[in-house]
């Protein structure tokens, strides 16, 4: 009788034994990490749980749907944080020298662009290049954070003219207001006008040569004008007061404009046209 209870007792702890060892094959079957070559876990963001301490921020920054920026910092540097936004922007962020030493505690979440940086600084300044065939964002080039002691930076800063197109006429009545009925239908006869009022740009073309239409509106703008190949193109078109980018859009698509935005007064100043060859554009692209 014994021998019996002692065997049944042997058996209770094997088939206990038994159970154990499943439960812990199936537990470290759950826990065993992806070793999928072709499906990598995607890492999260890091982001820091709690308060932040004095020095630190965290910036986000997301391309996707468009642009935006987000920005956590507790009596941070305004240079790190524009150091770190120049990397993740790929592109130059410059802090004024008076701002050096500016300390930031600031807080905001998915901004655009423009509204993102005039919550960094009181003087905001962009300048941008748009591509007016490539239907993309415009493209910053350089951000520029300063108050509003400091003056604008230099309008060569980061769009730098290696070369310059002249226009040369023989009108010396031009920019002269029409006296009488006989010079004002004159004036409205002329094959080009081209008109920069209250920020807008107007373009009158009777068939002239593109590259003439630019020349004349490097001329109204006091901007320089970069031909880089012979356009065969033809202008007939009449454009009247709209911004200085959708007049170039509408122009030829073919043209680069770089602009400055001037975030604190709400402008946009047009700095250089390019009229770009089209097939080095293509190769450039491949």
């Amino acid at each position: 009788m014994k021998d019996l209870l002692s065997l049944g007792h042997s058996l209770k702890l094997a088939f206990i034994g038994l159970i154990l060892i499943s439960v812990s094959f199936v537990v470290v079957a759950q826990e065993k990490p992806n070793t999928d070559a072709t499906k990598p876990a995607e890492k999260p963001e890091q982001t820091k749980s709690g308060p932040l301490k004095p020095g630190e921020f965290i910036l986000s920054v997301k391309n996707k749907p468009i642009l935006n920026i987000s920005l956590k910092a507790e009596k941070a540097k305004l240079v790190q944080i524009a150091e770190d936004l120049s990397k993740r922007l790929k592109t130059t962020v410059v802090v004024s020298p008076s701002l050096q030493k500016e300390i930031v505690s600031i807080e905001f979440s998915s901004l655009t662009l423009e509204p993102a940086m005039q919550l960094m600084a009181q003087a905001v300044y962009i300048d941008y290049e748009i591509d007016s065939g490539s239907g993309t964002p415009p493209k910053a080039l350089g951000i520029f954070l300063y108050d509003t002691t400091t003056g604008e930076p230099p309008l060569t800063a980061v769009v730098k003219s290696t070369t310059q197109s002249l226009l040369i006429e023989g009108d010396t009545e031009e920019g002269v207001e029409p006296q009488t009925e006989a010079d004002k239908k004159r004036l409205e006869e002329q094959p080009l006008r081209v008109q920069f009022l209250n920020n807008n740009l107007s373009v009158k073309a009777k068939n002239q040569p593109l590259t003439l239409v630019l020349l004349k509106i490097g001329e109204e703008l006091g901007i320089p004008v970069d031909i880089q190949y012979e356009a065969p193109d033809m202008v007939d078109t009449e454009i009247t007061k709209l911004p200085v980018e959708d007049t170039i859009r509408k122009l030829s698509p073919n043209i680069r404009i770089y602009l400055r935005a001037d975030l604190l007064h709400a402008e946009r100043r047009a700095l250089r046209l390019v009229l770009a060859d089209p097939a080095k554009a293509a190769q450039q692209s491949q």
